[in-house]
């Protein structure tokens, strides 16, 4: 038999999820409200994907919403978070998920996709983490970013430059933000998954994974689950590689 909550346990914490309506962001959200989050997911377009992922996390129980937002937008980033502190009254995680793909050659590279995959991935957390943090410094929070796995191992990969560049900055990001924010009581980490489904590149070969087979999203959202947690509360600036591993 469950006890009754006590009316003076905490408030449910806030957590705002970049991309946070379909794959790995939608499955980070779950785990999230699992543990009691209350969440906001932030999408940029789609709003019937947005409503279905919505009314698939409020069917497990959980408090969420969407809201619709560009967050390589400057403008769009400070509504988002001004409404975020108006709706909710605070931010205790902020998941930087969103992130485009772009495979292909330098020399066909245009500038207007080097600059796209950057702004997606790199500029994207910088608005929000930026809109967030008078927030997280109020009573402490965390950051978690998606990164990617070759990113903290400086590893290379052609035809996937602007991206890889974008998700080293990110690293990059995480580890100057632990530092500079662990004073106020905030952790800042990253996740670097692997090859994921249903995204999986094309050319990889499954039986080159040690584990044997690409990630499923879920698997990605645990690991982020552990970091949200207090089971890990003494862990700031880590890099986590979740890849069944693709680069031992």
């Amino acid at each position: 038999m469950t006890a009754p909550r006590s009316s003076s346990q905490p408030p449910a914490k806030r957590a705002v999820v970049t991309g946070g309506t379909r794959k790995i962001g939608l499955a980070i959200a779950e785990a999230l409200g699992d543990l009691g989050y209350r969440l906001v997911l932030v999408y940029r377009a789609d709003a019937e994907q947005a409503a279905s992922a919505v009314g698939r996390l409020a069917a497990l129980g959980m408090t969420v919403r969407a809201s619709r937002a560009d967050v390589t937008a400057e403008e769009d980033v400070r509504r988002l978070f001004g409404n975020v502190r108006d709706t909710e009254g605070r931010v205790d995680l902020l998941v930087n998920n969103v992130g485009d793909f772009l495979f292909k050659p330098l020399l066909d590279t245009t500038l207007v996709e080097w600059e796209g995959v950057l702004r997606s991935n790199l500029t994207s957390a910088f608005l929000c983490t930026k809109a967030s943090l008078p927030m997280l410094r109020e009573r402490g929070g965390q950051i978690i970013s998606i990164a990617s796995m070759h990113a903290d191992t400086l590893r290379a990969v052609p035809n996937t430059l602007p991206y890889a560049v974008a998700k080293t900055g990110l690293v990059l990001l995480t580890k100057s933000l632990a530092k500079s924010e662990g004073p106020y009581g905030i952790r800042v980490n990253a996740v670097c998954p692997g090859y994921v489904v249903p995204s999986v590149a094309p050319h990889v070969d499954p039986s080159a994974i040690p584990c044997g087979r690409p990630a499923d999203p879920a698997e990605i959202a645990h690991v982020v689950r552990f970091l949200a947690s207090e089971d890990a509360s003494y862990v700031t600036g880590a890099i986590i590689n979740v890849h069944g591993g693709a680069l031992l």
